[in-house]
């Protein structure tokens, strides 16, 4: 369990140099756009995640992806959803993010949300 945790963990910081840059193109290049970052973020995750690679650079250099409860790929309406509710379990002070250790499929509130689950890439069927 603490090594699939950590593992969600990690993929964030690989993929969070992406989101830096991408914050920082939008505050200098459109600073009158208040927030722009905050749609480029959306726009990283809903798109990899709902790719046929089921996953964000991160998760896929770490073997895990994004998928249906049944282990499909998901759709990019059910990205976006997995991503404004990450706001959520931030927000709560990772309140939403604590949920992993408690339910059955290893979901935050945000793959709760979705109806995702975030699985090994060598799992036949959903594992977290």
């Amino acid at each position: 369990m603490a090594s699939y945790c950590l593992k969600r963990l990690a993929a964030f910081f690989i993929d969070l140099p992406v989101l830096l840059l991408a914050g920082f193109v939008c505050r200098t290049v459109l600073p009158q756009f208040g927030g722009l970052e905050f749609l480029a973020g959306w726009l990283y995750f809903a798109a990899m995640e709902s790719s046929a690679l089921q996953a964000t650079p991160g998760k896929k250099l770490l073997g895990l992806q994004v998928a249906d409860p049944q282990g499909n790929r998901i759709g990019f309406w059910r990205a976006s959803v997995r991503y404004w509710a990450k706001l959520v379990s931030f927000i709560s002070l990772g309140a939403g993010l604590v949920l992993i250790f408690f339910t059955d499929k290893r979901q935050a509130f945000h793959d709760y949300a979705a109806g995702c689950v975030v699985r090994s890439t060598g799992d036949s069927h959903a594992a977290g």
